[in-house]
This record gives structure tokens, C-alpha cells and sequence, in this order.
């Protein structure tokens, strides 16, 4: 067989002769390293971003400048945080125009598998809807697995949505610091309804109501003694709690936790003022439910904002945001103080040893905090 070296491609020299297509092997011609032109690097640098950059891409509901202002938002960087209070500044004119709603529940209740049904729903609807997935952070290696947007397949596909996971940070409830300041960068972008997704466990739930318009806890059923998920304290802050997964053999027992959980609610104070809370059932996997579900959220916005009942929240959850930044700055302060930082580790050496107790301890530390403030 010929084998013209001088072509583009040739059979290898081991390829016998008249082997025909039975070797598909080829052998193609080098390339000059001096013949082949320079290109532009694979990563170019991304562009910085003035503020008044972050507020157009944001109120133009570009996603790309979406993403990358949350991502500034949750900086914790100083020079970041100057730069993000600026740009809230800018959108906040265009700010508190959506539904804000809080959905929790155990692990495993399926509350990805909801958000995705309903959003799916909403999007159908003619709706704009962000969701905040809050993921716990490590204790260990302070990392989170985010991992919201593979869980919601579907809907993370649709132009009119907007996922973003966020790492819990280690900060109590199990909530982002930001999801707030979030939450007011999603509504400029156009998003009419936000859902925030919180990690379920712990003290999250609290954090979550102090923020949101709406509040969903999801219940599974088949899992035990029923009577052991009605929790008062996480019922009192409940606006709907709904029992998922009502579907297949496992109805006739969602159906039997629904009037359980119904009952139960007669004896606790509604979590808001003029609404009476109610215990419903869905399938996140069929979709039987959501569209009633739905309808019982409309129904309470309607109430509240005609009650004024809406409008109050709102305000009452601006005025205890500020009171939660004003406690992190004292305890940043407190932190940051030279003394502090100086005498923290030989006080807790002490308490460690057993020579001091720990309420003693910080009453030292505070003293001293107080006397660094006077000098």
C-alpha cells in the first residue's frame, strides 16, 4: 500500500497492505508551532464594574450582572460593602413590589421537589420567580454542597427564573447574612415572587419569618407518630403548613396528618393577625394540590393587604432588620477591638483551664471593652 507522507493523513506503517477499511487508524501531519497564530487567552479578565453598572444590568434583568451583584453583596470585604450599599441605594426606588415567601420543613420533605412544581406553575402563570435556596454551611470546613440548582432540574432551565444557592455561613437559623439585601436585588430585577428555601433545622425558621410575607412549613406523612411533628413553636409561625408527598399508597396517610395537624392548629394563636391558619395536602410528583395551594397564598395576600395586616409586617421587618445589622456591627466592633483581641486568648485559657468561670470571663472582656471606648 502507498503511503504518501507528504498528505495531510496517512495509515501508520504496522497497517498491513490491502487491509482496506478494516483499520481505521490515521496518522495526521504535525503542525508548525511558528505557522500557528497567537490567540487571545481562554479567560479574559472580567470587566470592573462601576455602581451605577451593577444598577443597570440589575433593573435591566440582565442575569449575568444579577449573579455577579449578589456575589458582591455577600462579599465580605469592606471596600465590597461600601460599593454594595451603593447600589442598593440605587435600586431600592424599585424594590418591595413581590410576594416574599418562606418555605421550610424537615429533610426530606420534599421542599426542592415543591418549589420546582409551583414554579414551574407560577412561570406558566405569567410570573417572575427567584428562588434563594439557603445551604448549610459546614461546621468543620465551613463549605456548602449548593447544590439546589441540580435538584431543580426543570425550572432551573426556564428564562423566567431565577436560582440562586447560597451557603448558610454558619450564622443562626441556618440563613444567609445577605438573603435580605438579596431579596431587594431580585425584586429590582423585575422577580414578583421570591421563594426562600431555609435549611429546616435549628432555629431557621425564626429567621426566615422575620423576612418574608408568607410562611409555608411542609410536614411528611408515614414517618411515626404524627403527633411528634406538631412542634409549637415552629406551628406559631406558620401561615399554611402543608403535607407533601400525597400521593400513591402514602395518600390515605397524608390525608389522616392533615386532619391531625388541623386539629392541632385550633388550639395555637395564628402566626398572623386575621388569618387563620390551615393545614393542606399536595404531590410535589404529580402536582395535584399546588394550583390550591396557590390560591390559599392569593387568598391571604388579598386579606392582609386589604386588614392593612401586610403593610405592618413589612414595616415592622424593616425596623428589626436594622436592629439585627446594628447588633453584627457591635459584635464585629467588639471583635475587631485591639484589647479584645490581645486579652482573648489568655481569658480563655483560663476558662479552658478551669481557673476562671466562663460568666466571669465575660464580664472581663466586656470591661475591658468598655474602658479601650472611654480612652
Amino acid at each position: 500500500m502507498s503511503k504518501d507522507k507528504n498528505s495531510k493523513s496517512y495509515k501508520p506503517d504496522w497497517v498491513p497492505e490491502n487491509a482496506g477499511k478494516a483499520f481505521a487508524t490515521q496518522v495526521v501531519k504535525g503542525v508548525n508551532l511558528k505557522d500557528v497564530k497567537k490567540s487571545e487567552p481562554a479567560f479574559n479578565k472580567r470587566k470592573h464594574l462601576e455602581v451605577d453598572d451593577y444598577v443597570k444590568g440589575v433593573l435591566d434583568s440582565d442575569r449575568v450582572l444579577l449573579a455577579r451583584t449578589i456575589t458582591l453583596i455577600e462579599s465580605n470585604s469592606p471596600a465590597h460593602n461600601e460599593t454594595a450599599q451603593q447600589v442598593l441605594k440605587g435600586i431600592l426606588p424599585n424594590t418591595g413590589n413581590s410576594l416574599r415567601i418562606g418555605i421550610t420543613g424537615v429533610p426530606g420533605a420534599g421542599k426542592s421537589s415543591l418549589i420546582e412544581t409551583l414554579g414551574l406553575y407560577l412561570i406558566k402563570n405569567g410570573h417572575k420567580v427567584a428562588v434563594l435556596a439557603i445551604d448549610p454551611s459546614s461546621s468543620v470546613t465551613k463549605g456548602s454542597i449548593l447544590g439546589d440548582k441540580t435538584r431543580m432540574e426543570y425550572l432551573s432551565r426556564e428564562e423566567n427564573c431565577f436560582i440562586r444557592p447560597s451557603p448558610s455561613g454558619g450564622t443562626l437559623g441556618g440563613v444567609a447574612r445577605k438573603t435580605r439585601e438579596t431579596m431587594l436585588v431580585c425584586e429590582a430585577a423585575g422577580y414578583d415572587i421570591i421563594l426562600i428555601e431555609t435549611v429546616g433545622v435549628g432555629q431557621s425558621e425564626i429567621t426566615v419569618r422575620s423576612m418574608v410575607d408568607f410562611f409555608l412549613v411542609m410536614m411528611i406523612a408515614g414517618a411515626g407518630d404524627e403527633l411528634q411533628g406538631i412542634k409549637k413553636g415552629v406551628i406559631e409561625l406558620a401561615d399554611a403548613l402543608l403535607i407533601n408527598k400525597a400521593d400513591g399508597d402514602n395518600k390515605p396517610k397524608a390525608l389522616l396528618a392533615k386532619s391531625d395537624f388541623a386539629m392541632a392548629l385550633h388550639y395555637i394563636q395564628p402566626a398572623t393577625k386575621g388569618w387563620q391558619t390551615g393545614a393542606y395536602t399536595c404531590s410535589a410528583l404529580t402536582g395535584e394540590g399546588v394550583k390550591e395551594m396557590w390560591e390559599v397564598v392569593e387568598k391571604f395576600r388579598e386579606s392582609t393587604v386589604q386588614t392593612g395586616v401586610f403593610a405592618e409586617r413589612r414595616k415592622n421587618q424593616t425596623l428589626e432588620w436594622m436592629i439585627k445589622m446594628l447588633e453584627e456591627k457591635l459584635l464585629s466592633e467588639f471583635y475587631d477591638n485591639s484589647v479584645i483581641k490581645k486579652e482573648m486568648d489568655k481569658i480563655s485559657k483560663k476558662v479552658l483551664n478551669g481557673e476562671t468561670l466562663p460568666v466571669a470571663a465575660a464580664e472581663q472582656l466586656f470591661e475591658l471593652y468598655r474602658h479601650s471606648q472611654r480612652d
